[in-house]
């Protein structure tokens, strides 16, 4: 299966680019910039292409980004601290950005002659992103199905979307992914910041895989008072 990865150069999306090596055909990562103030993940995914040797496309859509306001992850709005499913973490949510996302890769991969796109959402994005749920993905799909039809036959790969971030990092680890060589946190500072609902998300995800976080995080800890309040299996 002839495969283009959406990759924002985090930790889900680079092991899915290191899982979609291992087991089909990668032909080159796609990423996006929005406009999002965390922007140096694309840094991450670039030497991700470079370890896999496949192309990088980089999409400028900052002037649609630019018109999508209100998230901590394109304006100036402090971004939030503590755990994914808390009511302050909808300040993340960039409205429609997976769809469109979505749309331009479809698109790119039927003029490229791809069988699938691989997205890396996964369960514990449904807490507030609904465009990382099964029934977006499902209808994406059906969607695509219709709006290529007759010119092109091309998949949604989104083997996550059920699972949790700490089924990523055990799934990462299987594949070889360089967890250190990833970017998660939502803040784009020096290190990861640790508070921030992408970094709390990440420091847990490694405690319940059981594997070691290679992460720099400037507070460690914050994670475990953060997610005391809060089950992992907690997906809706």
């Amino acid at each position: 299966m002839k495969t283009i990865v959406i990759c924002s150069g985090g930790l889900d999306s680079v092991s899915l680019a290191h899982k979609v090596a291992a087991e089909h055909e990668l032909i080159g990562l796609l990423s996006f910039d929005y406009g999002q103030r965390h922007r140096k993940e694309l840094d991450f995914a670039a030497a991700c292409a470079k370890r896999l040797n496949v192309a990088h496309q980089i999409i400028d859509i900052r002037n649609i980004g630019s018109h999508l306001t209100g998230s901590a992850l394109t304006d100036d709005i402090d971004v939030p601290d503590g755990h994914y499913a808390e009511e302050t973490m909808k300040a993340t949510v960039v409205p429609n950005r997976n769809a469109i996302m979505l749309a331009i890769a479809f698109g790119l991969a039927a003029a490229q002659k791809a069988d699938a796109v691989a997205v890396a959402v996964h369960g514990g994005d449904h807490f507030i992103y609904p465009d990382c749920r099964p029934g977006f993905i499902q209808s994406f799909q059906d969607m695509q199905n219709q709006a290529l039809d007759g010119y092109a036959s091309v998949s949604l790969f989104a083997p996550y979307v059920t699972v949790s971030k700490a089924d990523i990092v055990t799934d990462g680890a299987r594949n070889g992914t360089p967890f250190a060589q990833t970017w998660s946190c939502y803040k784009g500072g020096s290190r990861h910041c640790g508070r921030c609902g992408t970094c709390v998300e990440r420091r847990e995800a490694f405690h319940l895989a059981r594997i070691d976080d290679p992460t720099d995080y400037e507070d460690p800890d914050f994670w475990v008072a953060a997610t005391a309040g809060f089950a992992a299996d907690e997906v809706k």
